[in-house]
């Protein structure tokens, strides 16, 4: 399988001079193609306050039409029809909003996750499920991630999209998140989603825009969840691992990195001496 790093929705939090990436993976397999994430689309760009609601006077979308996934895909050459399956880390509307572009395909998310999008509960569920986001009415296809994988508790590999692509629980930041990985030959790449913001919160540094931390804070289902995410990742960033390439959806810097080494095809390790 061979992936493409795509920005589907540039961010730019007051208190965060970096600015944030909506990081979607493209990825080619045999059958088709596959979205890690669908960023924002273009239903997103026409109707930002009933489609993202509240939440984007705080995170501030550029909502730009080029940057969407559909508009990306048609400019590297590739067939829209051809995207068959989505699958996706969780359902707020920087990781859905893109879905209605490709109504066609399957999306593929955990059940827990599907329960609380569809059945939202308190404030927090209730503000960040809209069902405008799902107007399309989308093709779900659950799963219940179980089986352990490399450290991992519970994960479920794809096969029916395609394997070597894993969905891996990881609940904290929504009921049912997840993270996914996926198999390209000389390397794993891991998109944990939003297990974590900014790198800073897993590389030992701990230089994370209080923006950030306090944005984390108050969207997460569960906060003590979201910190044993942190351990477990902090252990992969601090473990030279070769052939892993750990990615999140928002750190401007991590998605640039993961073009310059699919550019390059030849990462070694989690990250770089000196990182």
């Amino acid at each position: 399988m061979k992936v493409h790093h795509l920005n589907c929705g540039t961010m730019r939090p007051l208190g965060t001079p970096e600015g944030l990436v909506c990081h979607v993976l493209l990825v080619e397999t045999d059958t088709g193609l596959v979205l890690v994430d669908s960023g924002l689309g273009l239903s997103d760009v026409a109707d930002p306050a009933a489609r993202f609601g509240p939440s984007r006077l705080f995170v501030r979308p550029r909502f730009d039409e080029n940057e969407s996934a559909i508009r990306q895909l048609e400019r590297l050459g590739f067939d829209p029809r051809d995207v068959r399956d989505i699958v996706i880390t969780h359902f707020d509307a920087d990781h859905s909003g893109g879905l209605a572009d490709f109504p066609w395909a399957r999306v593929h998310l955990t059940a827990i996750e599907a329960k609380a999008a569809l059945h939202p509960k308190g404030f927090v569920e209730k503000g960040r499920y809209l069902p405008t986001q799902r107007d399309h009415h989308p093709n779900y296809v659950l799963h219940t991630p179980g089986e352990p994988w490399r450290g991992f508790a519970a994960a479920e590999e794809l096969t029916d999209i395609a394997p070597g692509l894993v969905m891996i629980s990881l609940p904290g930041h929504t009921r049912g998140h997840a993270a996914v990985a996926v198999d390209i030959g000389e390397r794993w790449i891991l998109h944990a989603g939003d297990a974590f913001y900014h790198r800073g919160q897993i590389d030992g540094t701990g230089q994370v825009p209080r923006a950030l931390t306090a944005m984390e804070r108050l969207v997460a289902h569960d906060m003590s969840a979201v910190r044993a995410n942190h351990e477990r990742l902090a252990e992969l960033w601090a473990t030279p691992t070769p052939g892993l390439l750990l990615v999140n959806a928002h750190d401007p810097v991590l998605f640039r990195r993961a073009q310059q080494f699919g550019a390059t095809d030849h990462p070694d390790r989690l990250h770089q001496p000196g990182d």
